[in-house]
């Protein structure tokens, strides 16, 4: 009984049960009114923000080559540590909407392609110089550097021009595009002093906590910005430990040593949730477990070859077995329901081993071993997944080899480098912005080499259509180039699925990205 009204409780501190409900659940437990009602009095004194503590966060995803430069960040623990020094020019909330940041406001002209962010003048860096449009510019115009090799670069290949327009930053583009501010949301895009031109790996930003430890592929500390311009999070400090062992990141947890874990094993999720001091947190969202193909190398330069991989994945097996029902089936393209111009009339790729031999066949591929590179760190069960991949391809006649990488140095040696390897995607809040970032000929990350002159010419004439019936026409075109002839193979769209310790009040469920969307350190607390 104690589990159960443990659990009751945290539903009313979480607001997702009401008082009236509890007296309810808990008379049925046999706990009387006068109890009930002094566990509510109790529960309400812990769901009020609290100053204090140092938040703990164990996280998979970091590595001894990590930098603390924006531009680097390609897994969990960079992204983690630049929601904590860092910020952006909006942000998306959880609703799917915009909120100014450190841009107070913004608008654009008629046609789109003027876009003008006013910049806060109240804002100091941690090193103590005072923000101003002209970092704004140096942030942006760094970002679009190629040299710079961010993330953003994609998204910044619109821009014609960006410029400091007063107290605001003027923004170009070469075509229209309404969809500009989610893009400029991009978590790579954290404004640093002069832009970041100095040190980019310095760590100082903005945001409401300060840099005081960098350990690559150990940890990272931070301590409260008592200068922050904002509304100032709850902790002291906040210590991010790197922990990519699953079952090391679990007992950690379980013992209280860190607050909040991300990447629990679907496998493993529902026995968690079911420990008294903690909650399993399951988020549907735009994230996808992936295994991707360069398509401009061999032997994936063959359509047929890849078009005979496609086929022989059992995505409904994979999703079963690995995700534990916290996801759904894919269909080789990055887009799901949970964008708004979705087109769900495209046909869902079936496993068709006939199909997959046929295509393989007409490959011409010379049999021999074709090498899928994997690890746990890439996402919870990509080993097992792969495992599961080989066998039913195999079926087909298909000899693909599995080759177990090393977590330490995967996203910076084996992704985006080797040819065919297991990834993820936490996905990102509009369709632009998905394919902008990961599709477009001249993203830098853009993992599967795919280049496709039709694709970038629809893409680009999307952001410009204000109709919204044919803007949603041309991204189902893209969808359909993308599933029939890019590198992708997408068998899930994966939940985020997060722990939390029972002492930590205040979470939200946030679509965008795990933990909150990475901002569970600054709006949670201890009770």
């Amino acid at each position: 009984m104690t589990n159960e009204l443990d659990d009751l409780k945290k539903r009313v501190a979480q607001g997702k049960l009401s008082r009236r409900d509890f007296m309810g659940k808990a008379s049925a437990l046999g706990v009387t009114a006068a109890a009930a009602s002094s566990m509510l009095a109790k529960t309400a004194a812990a769901s009020t923000p609290k100053k204090g503590g140092v938040f703990k966060l164990g996280s998979v995803g970091g590595e001894s080559t990590n930098s603390l430069d924006p531009a680097t960040y390609a897994s969990q623990v960079p992204f983690h540590n630049g929601r904590q020094f860092g910020e952006t020019l909006v942000e998306v909330g959880a609703d799917g909407g915009l909120t100014p940041k450190l841009a107070e406001s913004f608008e654009s002209s008629a046609d789109a392609k003027t876009w003008m962010f006013k910049i806060r003048q109240d804002v100091e860096f941690h090193n103590g110089k005072t923000m101003t449009p002209e970092d704004v510019l140096q942030t942006m115009e760094r970002h679009s550097n190629e040299e710079s090799k961010s993330g953003a670069l994609g998204i910044m290949k619109g821009i014609s021009n960006i410029s400091v327009d007063g107290g605001s930053l003027k923004v170009e583009l070469n075509e229209a595009n309404a969809d500009l501010p989610y893009l400029i949301a991009d978590y790579h895009l954290v404004i640093q002093p002069n832009g970041g031109m100095d040190n980019p790996g310095a760590g100082i930003g903005t945001g409401p906590f300060k840099l005081e430890a960098d350990e690559p592929g150990v940890r990272h500390v931070y301590s409260r910005n008592e200068n922050y311009w904002g509304d100032a999070a709850h902790y002291d400090g906040v210590e991010i430990i790197v922990i990519n062992d699953a079952t090391a990141r679990t007992a950690a947890l379980q013992s209280g040593q860190v607050h909040a874990i991300n990447r629990v094993e679907p496998k493993i999720a529902g026995l968690l949730g079911r420990a008294p001091n903690l909650t399993v947190n399951s988020t549907p969202g735009r994230g996808h477990y992936v295994f991707i193909m360069h398509a401009d190398t061999a032997p994936f330069d063959n359509n047929e070859l890849r078009m005979a991989l496609k086929y022989a994945i059992n995505r409904s097996e994979i999703v079963e077995k690995i995700l534990q029902g916290y996801g759904s089936v894919g269909n080789d393209m990055p887009i799901n329901a949970a964008y708004p111009l979705f087109d769900a009339s495209i046909p869902q790729r079936a496993f068709d081993l006939a199909k997959a031999a046929e295509h393989y066949k007409k490959s011409g591929h010379d049999g021999s071993p074709i090498v899928l590179r994997v690890a746990d760190g890439a996402f919870p069960g990509a080993v097992d997944a792969a495992a599961l991949f080989q066998q039913t391809a195999a079926q087909a006649g298909i000899p693909l080899e599995i080759k177990r990488e090393p977590n330490d140095g995967y996203w910076s040696e084996v992704w985006n480098k080797q040819p065919f390897c297991a990834s993820y995607w936490g996905g990102r809040p509009v369709q632009d912005q998905m394919y902008t970032t990961a599709y477009l000929s001249t993203a830098d990350w853009n993992d599967t080499n795919f280049k496709n002159a039709e694709f970038d010419d629809l893409l680009v004439k999307a952001r410009a259509e204000l109709d919204t019936a044919k803007r949603k026409e041309m991204y189902s075109k893209m969808g359909y180039i993308v599933r029939d002839t890019g590198g992708l193979i997408c068998p899930m769209f994966n939940d985020f699925v997060d722990a939390v310790s029972n002492d930590v009040m205040g979470w939200e469920t946030d679509p965008n990205a795990e933990l909150m969307n990475g901002y569970i350190t600054h709006k949670t607390w201890l009770a």
